[in-house]
């Protein structure tokens, strides 16, 4: 037996026992039999109730105690005996008090098993604001994910109160900004599907919500009394509310909404590192939502902009059959350079003219969208003097001239009129390949108009030409997509005339819209999936027999301007 400070110990090595009972760090020594044989100094502040000659297990906390029977029963079986301490083992960690400790454990040569502690509080804090900082970074950015992944409003609403329901609080209730009298609120309880609303509330009567509803600048976190809140702020099903938070969603200088996050009662508050934290998710929310709404925004112009641009769809007007077929050069592209357009006649009756244009602006895409929309505007507005096809293209001419676009445009004009069961048509090019004419036996015909392409030069020349189309026969203005079309076995082979003009042959007697659908086939065919530029093509056919019309020879599928 050899006595050291702290009590004696029952080992063979006074200079162990020794330096365990003088070590700076508590130390216990266990006995074969469960009981203390040495207890330090340390130790002694650490654990009030150990001293030499206790059970092990009536004064230390369960986890330690636990951890010994582990050792113990790992020890059985190993060596005994020898001189100096066993194979280092693994460590145990737990709580003592208000502290976190790792346990080390050791065995001695005379059967007794050493523990020694390491305050590891610090560190255990340490590593667990790491590791709680490390996932609220992986939750940022997958909700950031989820949030981006739709421009969709409503569903970035629901997202937004689904996460923070199911990451920050009990349930989570988003608002978006007042649009007219209604409010649109989004709630959703921790594990719930969200549920979306329209409510007929006033924000300032909840504390914080209205200025959180002004948008930018972002304004802090405000608390409010749960009894005093609204029925339509706590989610329905929810129960008694303990703590409630409103947090702004900060959007890019426009309003994004709010953020209310609810706990229950019997939860404790939030703290303000959760604000914190909520805060940043708010930040990415209100980027999110206020990206959609600018996106739905700019949707609605853009739709709204492109009803004017598109193709209008053509039908028989006055007895005459039109039709129309247009291809953009870029797939996902719905407007481009090439345009038409028909106008019927003001006062139906016979002989009365409608007006066709068919151009083709220089260059694609929406620029070119832009100034094919002026060329159409002008050409309405001059729809009085459409009797006289040179002096809209100069009054044409010079409005393009004086605008600040430099784009020049290749146009035709056609007054097509029905008399006497033909269709008569009077054609001018302006810059533009020359219209061809399917006669009812097949023959391909180019008439003989010209001129000069408008936009660029300060006068403008252009010669008009008369022809008549009889039953069945077919009149058709395209642009030179169609004929620079590259494609065929290599890819490089054009379309070009000659093969136009065959394909028009096939097409005689056929309807306008049969011819149309005809060449878009036959070009998508050729092309393939090679590049091409915009294509516009317009049949205008004498019909074979006379159709049934509506009061005024109109029928039902008539395009007005």
């Amino acid at each position: 037996m050899a006595s050291s400070p702290g009590g004696s110990a029952p080992t063979n090595h006074p200079a162990t026992g020794f330096a365990f009972a003088t070590a700076p760090c508590p130390v216990l020594v266990v006995d074969p039999h469960g009981s203390l044989s040495l207890v330090n100094q340390a130790a002694t502040r650490l654990f009030p109730d150990a001293h030499i000659g206790a059970v092990l297990t009536s004064a230390v906390p369960l986890w330690l105690a636990a951890a010994h029977r582990r050792v113990e029963a790992g020890g059985a079986a190993g060596p005994s005996g020898g001189t100096g301490a066993g194979p280092p083992l693994d460590p145990a960690g737990g709580r003592v008090g208000a502290r976190s400790f790792e346990a080390h454990p050791a065995l001695l040569d005379d059967g007794d098993i050493a523990w020694w502690f390491v305050d590891d509080t610090e560190m255990r804090l340490a590593k667990d604001e790491l590791a709680l900082e490390r996932s609220r970074t992986a939750f940022l950015g997958q909700a950031s994910n989820a949030l981006l992944s739709s421009l969709n409003v409503d569903r970035c609403m629901s997202v937004t109160a689904q996460l923070a329901a199911e990451h920050l609080a009990d349930a989570a209730v988003v608002i978006g900004p007042v649009t007219g009298r209604a409010t649109p609120v989004v709630s959703c309880r921790r594990g719930h599907r969200p549920e979306g609303t329209r409510v007929n509330v006033d924000p300032a009567r909840v504390p914080g919500l209205a200025e959180a509803l002004q948008g930018f600048p972002p304004v802090p976190s405000r608390w409010v009394d749960p009894a005093a809140a609204p029925d339509w702020l706590v989610p329905e099903g929810f129960g008694t509310v303990g703590s409630m938070v409103v947090t702004p969603l900060p959007g890019h200088g426009v309003p994004a909404g709010a953020l209310v996050l609810l706990r229950y009662s019997d939860e404790a508050a939030f703290t303000d590192n959760e604000e914190v934290f909520a805060r940043l998710f708010a930040a990415r929310s209100g980027a999110a939502l206020s990206a959609a709404r600018l996106y739905a925004e700019q949707s609605s112009i853009t739709e709204t902009l492109m009803r004017e641009l598109l193709p209008p769809v053509l039908r028989q007007i006055d007895g005459v059959e039109f039709a129309g077929g247009y291809r953009p050069s870029g797939e996902g592209d719905r407007i481009g350079g090439d345009f038409y357009d028909v106008h019927a006649a003001p006062v139906p009756a016979e002989g009365a003219e409608s007006f066709v244009v068919l151009g083709d602006v220089c260059g694609k895409g929406l620029d070119a969208a832009v100034l094919t929309g002026k060329i159409r505007n002008t050409l309405h507005a001059l729809l009085p003097m459409a009797p006289d096809h040179q002096r809209m293209l100069r009054l044409l001419n010079g409005a393009l001239l004086n605008s600040h676009h430099t784009r020049f445009a290749t146009l035709v004009l056609a007054s097509a009129s029905r008399k006497d069961g033909k269709v008569v048509l009077r054609l001018t090019s302006a810059g533009h390949p020359p219209p061809l004419v399917v006669r009812a036996d097949g023959q391909v015909e180019e008439v003989e108009t010209r001129g000069t392409l408008v936009g660029a030069l300060v006068e403008v020349e252009s010669v008009t030409v008369r022809t008549v189309l009889g039953p069945g026969e077919t009149c058709v203005l395209f642009t030179d997509g169609f004929t620079e079309a590259r494609g065929g076995p290599l890819g490089r082979e054009q379309f070009g005339d000659a093969r136009l003009r065959r394909a028009l042959a096939e097409c005689a007697g056929m309807a306008a819209a049969a011819v149309v659908e005809r060449l878009q086939m036959l070009a998508a065919q050729w092309i393939g999936t090679g590049r091409h530029d915009d294509m516009a093509v317009v049949a205008i056919t004498a019909p074979r027999t006379n159709h049934l019309s509506a009061v005024g020879g109109h029928g039902p599928g008539r395009y007005t301007a």
